[in-house]
């Protein structure tokens, strides 16, 4: 992980891909703990530290994740995360081009909990929920295209499911359509960037995350 913004009521980290957010059945390490780890280390703080969890990003995407170093901070971001008031744009690459260079895609998304996988569709299903996200291509090599997605709605595995839905499955994205695994088992989306007023100090906050260090990655985003 890598510190990108710290005050005395949030931190803000660019995650690895492969690091988990809060823990699951893995037992294995969080990045919740490796921050916890962080500020006790570097404050010398006695006990417990609290660290709250706003949002998260699934195990195998890089990017930005946001905790809260207070109730106060922790309880006002989780009202702007339900409100809509946190905006994250995201960047990934696809295997193919899309057919509009910008467009806005609107599904229902179905999500299977036995097979953690989410299914869209053009027209609503019993127990299916809107998905609604802008995308724009920014650059492209030989065989890849870089876009750049805002979310409209956050439904579970909405990106990966929705790219996939037109032909254009994210790279190392197994689960949905990629023809080949990434070495590392990542996917190529990566939380780019986020803007939202400061839960405390009600500043404009814009925080950036540099792009995983990978040939691909640096190449097309050197534009």
């Amino acid at each position: 992980m890598q510190i990108l913004y710290e005050d005395n009521h949030i931190i803000v980290v660019s995650k690895t891909s492969g690091e988990i957010v809060q823990g699951d059945k893995t037992g294995d390490k969080t990045l919740c703990d490796s921050v916890k780890e962080y500020i006790k280390e570097k404050y010398a703080k006695p006990g417990n530290v609290f660290l709250g969890i706003a949002h998260r990003l699934d195990r195998p995407v890089s990017g930005i994740v946001i905790f809260a170093k207070t109730s106060k901070a922790l309880s006002r971001l989780n009202n702007m995360f339900r409100d809509g008031e946190v905006h994250k744009l995201y960047w990934a690459i696809t295997q193919n081009m899309p057919q509009k260079e910008e467009d806005t895609l609107t599904h229902w998304i179905v999500r299977n909990e036995k097979q953690n996988k989410s299914y869209a569709y053009d027209r609503e299903k019993p127990g299916s929920k809107k998905a609604m996200l802008h995308y724009k291509v920014i650059s492209s090599t030989d065989n890849y295209t870089l876009l750049a997605v805002n979310l409209m709605t956050g439904r579970h595995h909405q990106i990966r499911c929705q790219l996939s839905a037109i032909g254009c499955p994210i790279k190392g994205d197994l689960k949905y359509g990629s023809r080949r695994s990434n070495n590392d088992g990542s996917i190529s989306l990566h939380a780019r960037k986020v803007e939202f007023v400061h839960p405390v100090s009600k500043q404009p906050m814009c925080i950036e995350a540099p792009v995983p260090d990978d040939r691909l990655w640096r190449e097309i985003s050197d534009f």
